[in-house]
Parts: structure tokens; sequence; C-alpha cells
């Protein structure tokens, strides 16, 4: 069964332009300081699953209310049981949107390929030249891109989105950033909030000021279709 540990039952900015319930499971292949999900990340055995079936029954009480569904973690992409859980949830006529860090591909395409998901985001963390700094692993760079790539050829909705974390990303990385994935339809620029960090000495770190986050947005938005600030 799919390790889901946490759900927020009613969410207006998990989907963009969609109301939607979002589903956490448990566990990461990475481990990003900064990660405010921290013990869904360190310890998900430590955390009680809520029954699959118990979260179908509630999503199946919500069909008329909610358009859809958000996936997030931890990494869900990990876990074999993903597609049959999103088969039900797609049974319902629900729609399905996938947060990732695209550290695996061939899942992410055979999800599309199915028609289990509607609407991808995919964080894209920093330079490249800066990523395994930024996960707290060796980064997979070569899955990462063709992720990216994946998403790129695909007819769904995507997003790719960064949060700038002071010490992490600065304008460079995100110009470089803005160089790699040139052309992408839609790029989130997202706030960092110091809160319950997986390393808590980033829970110090003062975030940028949103002034900041829009002179970012100013300078990487002639390599996107669109750039959105989420603060």
């Amino acid at each position: 069964m799919l390790p889901i540990k946490a759900l927020r039952k009613v969410s207006a900015i998990d989907y963009p332009g969609r109301l939607a319930t979002t589903v956490f499971v448990g566990g990461c292949n990475f481990r990003c300081p900064y990660c405010y999900n921290a013990e869904l990340v360190l310890n998900p055995d430590g955390i009680p699953d809520i029954p699959e079936q118990e979260v179908l029954a509630l999503l199946s009480e919500r069909v008329g209310f909610i358009d859809g569904v958000c996936m997030g973690g931890g990494e869900p992409t990990i876990h074999p049981e993903l597609p049959g859980f999103l088969e039900k949830v797609k049974e319902m006529g629900l729609l399905v949107k996938l947060d990732t860090n695209g550290s695996r591909p061939d899942v992410v395409e055979k999800l599309i390929e199915r028609g289990l998901v509607d609407y991808v985001a995919m964080d894209f963390k920093t330079s490249p030249e800066n990523y395994s700094r930024a996960v707290g692993v060796e980064a997979p760079m070569d899955a990462i891109m063709r992720c990216v790539e994946v998403l790129r050829s695909s007819e769904i909705e995507y997003e790719f989105r960064t949060t700038v974390v002071p010490g992490i990303v600065d304008e460079e990385d995100l110009r470089r950033i803005g160089e790699v994935l040139r052309g992408s339809r839609l790029y989130v620029i997202q706030q960092f909030r110091p809160w319950r960090t997986l390393d808590p000495k980033m829970s110090s770190v003062t975030p940028y000021t949103e002034e900041e986050l829009r002179r970012f947005a100013e300078a990487v938005r002639p390599f996107f279709e669109r750039v959105v600030v989420r603060v």
C-alpha cells in the first residue's frame, strides 16, 4: 500500500486554479537541507500510515466538491504503489497533480503515458553546478535533465519551480537555471520559509525579501513563456 502519512483535506493553493486534496507520502531520495517536511523524509516509518482505503473513501465523498488530488511528500515517484493508487483516483474522475524532484523520469513518463497525471510540478533546485549541495546527495543530473525533457515534450500542464534559499540559490544561479530551462512554459520562484527545516541551521536563514524575489523574476523572465512568484 502507498505509505500515506498526512492529508490536507482542502487546499486552494497546492493545485493552481483548482480546489484539491493534498496527499503526502513518506520517504525521499534527496536530503535538501531546507526541506520543511523533514519528518516525512528522515523518519517516515515513525509516522503512522493512513490506510489507502480510508483516503480513497474520503476522496470519493468529495467528488463534485474538489477538482483533484495533489500528490506530495517526500517524493511520490519512489513508491511502486503510486500508479495503482492514481488509477483509483482517476476512476473517480478527479484530476491529479504530481509534485516531484525529477529524479525518476521513467516513472513520470509512464504516468503521463497512462493518463494518470494532469499536471506535474518539478522542483529544479539550483544551477546544475551547485545541485548536489542543494539536494544533500550526489545529484543525478542526467535523470533530472531527462525528466525536464519528458515534461517539455508532453501535452500535460507542467511547471518548473525553485525555492530560493539564500546561500543555495542566488541571482546568478537563477540565470543559469533560465539558460538550462529556456523556452519552458512556466517557471515559478518560491519563497523559502525557515520553519522546521531538515538541517536545523537553515531555520536561522533570513529569506529574501519580496522585492528581491520580484527582481529575480524580472532577471529570468526572458527565458520563459511565463514566470510567477509565490510568496
